[in-house]
């Protein structure tokens, strides 16, 4: 995978599982009759899921910041750029997933 597909593919992957996650969150607290409304309970997933859209789209953090602290130790600092960049997309596809649903639930953003 070439390093522009790699930053796209991070960004909709975070995204996926913040908005995914957070509007199935909100359909099961409708059919299970959660103590809170499907808004509400979107609007608490919502935010939880910020990281774990982050840690979906890299593959798990600990292999990435792994591999982060070998490339430094043995000076490949571009290959530490790009990672850095991969990191910066998941989290920036991660945030904008939790702007959306939290447009859609209030109307405006925070």
């Amino acid at each position: 995978m070439s390093f522009w597909s790699a930053i796209i593919f991070d960004f909709f992957v975070a995204f996926g599982v913040v908005v995914g996650g957070s509007i199935m969150g909100g359909i099961g607290a409708l059919i299970g009759h959660y103590h809170l409304t499907p808004m509400a309970t979107m609007e608490e997933l919502v935010g939880q899921l910020k990281i774990w859209g982050i840690v979906a789209a890299l593959g798990g953090t600990v292999d990435m910041l792994r591999s982060v602290e070998t490339n430094i130790l043995e000076g490949h600092l571009g290959l530490v750029a790009q990672q850095v960049c991969m990191l910066l997309s998941a989290f920036v596809g991660a945030h904008a997933g939790y702007l959306l649903i939290i447009w859609l639930i209030r109307g405006d953003l925070p």
